[in-house]
């Protein structure tokens, strides 16, 4: 690990991995709704949310998509990764209440030019709701 506690990009290899887990609270919520400005009424409205096909309120997709971000950041590659893209597909809805399990795992690594791609997922009870594959400029010892 280097000094800001993160890997540098000649440190990583396929298939490294790492996790963290997060209970979507009803805070939560209201927060990134203010945050993100999206007051969709399926997020906060639970009367109208049950006529919707989910059948009650749902979380933001985006603020599930967040913990990957927080993986990336704090754990792999972590602290001094700058985030070049992210790819998407919301699988499943996350529910307020709901612990979501973000994952990455090291897929590939061009130390050369210091990009590393990663497949990322998230879960809920073992289900994905969220896949993707993120790529990302990592620091480097050179």
């Amino acid at each position: 690990m280097n000094a800001q506690n993160g890997y540098d990009i000649e440190d990583l290899q396929p298939g490294m991995s790492a996790s963290l887990a997060k209970t979507v609270t009803e805070a939560d919520l209201i927060l990134f709704s203010g945050v993100s400005m999206d007051t969709n009424p399926v997020h906060l409205n639970e009367e109208f949310a049950k006529t919707t096909m989910f059948g009650g309120r749902i979380a933001h997709g985006m603020l599930s998509a967040g913990f990957i971000s927080a993986v990336l950041a704090n754990k792999l590659p972590g602290p001094g990764t700058i985030y070049l893209g992210q790819t998407l597909k919301f699988k499943a809805p996350v529910r307020p209440g709901d612990t979501v399990t973000a994952t990455v795992t090291v897929k590939e690594v061009d130390v050369a030019k210091k990009r590393c791609v990663l497949q990322t997922v998230c879960t809920v009870a073992g289900k994905p709701v969220i896949e993707g594959e993120a790529t990302t400029m990592c620091s480097s010892r050179g």
